[in-house]
């Protein structure tokens, strides 16, 4: 393949510059015939030698619109013909580049009201956007003009209203960095009262029906039930009631209906309608991740919690069959389509389903809501299971069901490993095993972690992404985040005190490298990221999404290495980061749920189980168990021989003095500077035990 630059559109069997890349969705354009570039001082340096605007298109591979808009566009050789002419073409994989997406994504927020994927815009040579759209067709539809309308108008205001581009960019590109003032000190604004008005907020938009939140279309909003599960602790009984009956429901309705796939497990992206039938049928891991992490509290605080673990136990299931790599750590997502049709490989008709399951498919059909009619095309039908199973009942059918899916052309995979999704995997798994009772679980999440420590970090710095035989893009503050969590997690279960130790050392290369120490602000991207420079903003990670706000999640890990090794100085940073960030909670607190559970834990502290006895004993196993599954997730679970070297990153207080009664495994739950009787029973480990809490 020659990298000489071309004006001219290619013919599709040309291969461009993509086809060098090792991201799936990149490689996916490889032979449009749009002269496209990836991300990087090549195309940067010919649009201003040029003086070009530069046409930036950002999406990622499991996107259904994004490949709508590839056949329908950028397949199109007239079309691609006008892009070339006219602009300096990028392509962006949003999954490896969020601080690219973050900033575009931005500008459409504050230009449109909204965004979304494929995401196009239309930029100065430096890259300071004017025009910013998502998907737009081939013709005009309806209201919406045609791509090359939109092309043809924005070359020509280049051409004739220079000097209005440059001064309404230079604009945009300053809003960028507006924040609100400073409402005042994180510890006089964020009490308890923000907690319970920012958990009203999204109450507010509860389905009490349905669950969930709005109406259609209908996403999960992981870092949402999250929140609301850690805000029960602060209200009265009516109060706390009725959200956990909210949360519950939303649990059962997201995993008996459509959201899941009943035959596969794990839960596709969003729905289309309100009660959770349909289904956008791609599958991205960190939903996966965080959705283990909600249903393993759920049924933490269920205590018989059984209809609240299959879920966890099939999504986990799903992800070792169909989403792990050779070493360990997971792949990104999985397409919506298949056979160019979205759906297609998830839906039955009952001729299907009486082939491979003979007397048995009439009830099966009857309880998964399977009739000649179908609830999506052509006569299809997405399973729902309408009769709420006992979910052995139907064990064996779905795996007759699932052998004979397996026969069908698969929707596509994209192979990469994203580190801060592993680490919502991995967080979601050893928080489960802790409430399932599983160590396969947990073996499932050190042998993950374990790959990101040996091929995604490279001399100490973690890398975002693995494809391709190799570990490349340096890894974005949420990698960091996820994986200070996941590693916290770990240790909490059991895993090892090396666990610990990476915690400790991601903790410190977060502050160095991604906060400003003056005012506490955190960045998506680090201070020394190579090619810092080219991007026109320094983006922030401010509000939640489909996945959590990285700036909330790293002070919610921070805080619990504060409280482990009475860190005094990650504690002030914490408070420094909380205050800079105060003004913008008090406008909005219901828009940051992570970063009010790090609030949450800070004003109730953290409670440890501290037991003492041989690691390798049946007797500190036990009470090691118990502790997991008594103290929230969040909370500190301490093992330790008596008299053993207390491990780095743990204060010697924790275990100094705490002996093993007559020689046998002790267990004592502390929360501040209390700690309770010794207990040696399971049964007598509870949470009334813990002082203050």
């Amino acid at each position: 393949m020659s990298s000489t630059s071309t004006d001219k559109a290619k013919t599709p069997s040309a291969t461009n510059r993509l086809g060098q890349q090792t991201s799936a969705y990149l490689r996916q354009h490889q032979t449009n015939p749009v002269d496209w570039y990836p991300w990087g001082d090549e195309a940067l340096a010919r649009a201003k030698a040029e003086d070009r605007p530069i046409l930036i298109s950002i999406g990622y591979s499991a996107c259904h619109w994004c490949h709508v808009m590839e056949r329908e566009c950028f397949e199109n050789p007239e079309i691609a013909a006008m892009m070339n002419e006219s602009f300096i073409n990028i392509k962006v994989d949003r999954e490896e580049r969020p601080d690219i997406d973050q900033i575009y994504m931005s500008t459409a927020l504050k230009l449109n009201g909204r965004g979304g994927w494929p995401l196009n815009a239309i930029c100065t040579p430096d890259g300071r956007p004017f025009f910013v759209g998502t998907y737009f067709p081939p013709e005009p539809r309806g209201e919406m003009p045609s791509f090359p309308d939109i092309l043809q108008a924005l070359s020509q205001a280049w051409r004739e209203q220079r000097d209005e581009i440059e001064e309404n960019s230079a604009q945009i590109v300053a809003a960028l960095s507006d924040r609100p003032e400073q409402a005042g000190a994180a510890g006089e604004t964020l009490g308890a009262a923000k907690i319970q008005q920012a958990a009203q907020a999204i109450m507010k938009s509860a389905d009490l029906a349905h669950g969930g939140f709005g109406r259609a279309p209908k996403f999960p909003t992981p870092p949402n039930l999250e929140f609301l599960t850690a805000s029960l602790d602060f209200f009265e009984h009516d109060t706390s009631s009725e959200i956990a009956r909210f949360l519950a429901l939303t649990g059962r309705e997201m995993s008996r209906r459509g959201l899941f796939d009943q035959i596969g497990g794990g839960f596709h992206r969003y729905c289309t309608d309100v009660n959770w039938t349909i289904p956008h049928f791609e599958k991205m891991l960190y939903d996966q991740g965080q959705l283990i992490s909600f249903y393993a509290e759920l049924a933490r605080r269920a205590h018989d919690g059984t209809d609240l673990l299959w879920p966890i136990i099939e999504t986990a299931d799903y992800l070792k069959r169909e989403m792990q790599g050779e070493g360990g750590a997971f792949y990104a997502s999985q397409d919506a389509d298949s056979e160019g049709e979205e759906g297609k490989f998830f839906v039955w008709t009952p001729l299907e389903i009486a082939a491979h399951l003979g007397d048995d498919a009439d009830p099966f059909c009857t309880t998964y809501g399977v009739r000649l009619a179908g609830n999506f095309e052509n006569g299809t039908t997405q399973l729902v299971d309408e009769a709420r199973s006992k979910r052995s009942d139907f064990a064996d059918a779905r795996a007759r069901l699932l052998a004979a899916r397996n026969e069908r052309i698969a929707p596509a995979t994209d192979p990469k490993h994203v580190a801060a999704w592993n680490g919502y995997v991995i967080s979601g798994l050893a928080r489960a095993a802790s409430v399932v009772g599983d160590t396969a679980l947990l073996d499932e999440a050190k042998r993950a972690a374990d790959f990101v420590l040996n091929k995604m970090t490279v001399d100490g710095h973690l890398y975002r992404v693995f494809d391709g035989g190799r570990a490349h893009v340096p890894a974005f503050l949420d990698d960091h985040a996820a994986m200070l969590g996941a590693y916290l997690d770990l240790h909490r279960a059991g895993a090892g005190d090396r666990y610990l130790e990476a915690a400790l050392h991601i903790a410190e290369t977060l502050i160095q490298r991604f906060a400003d120490r003056e005012t506490g602000a955190l960045y998506l991207t680090a201070e020394d990221a190579p090619g810092a420079a080219s991007l026109v903003h320094r983006p922030r990670s401010d509000h939640d999404g489909a996945t959590p706000d990285a700036s909330g999640l790293a002070l919610l890990g921070l805080t619990r290495l504060a409280a482990l090794g009475h860190r005094g100085d990650l504690d002030a940073f914490v408070t420094q980061a909380l205050d800079e960030q105060s003004a913008l909670i008090e406008n909005a607190p219901h828009a940051f749920p992570t970063l009010l559970r790090a609030v949450a834990l800070r004003l109730r502290g953290m409670s440890f189980a501290v037991i003492i006895g041989d690691p390798s004993a049946d007797d500190t196993h036990r009470l090691a168990e118990r502790a997991r599954r008594v103290l929230r997730p969040e909370d500190a679970i301490l093992v330790c021989a008596e008299n053993a070297e207390v491990p780095a990153g743990i204060a010697p207080d924790w275990i100094r003095g705490r002996i093993a009664i007559d020689g046998k495994a002790t267990a004592y739950l502390c929360h501040g500077t209390l700690c309770s009787a010794p207990v040696q029973e399971p049964s007598e480990l509870v949470v009334d035990l813990i002082p203050g809490a």
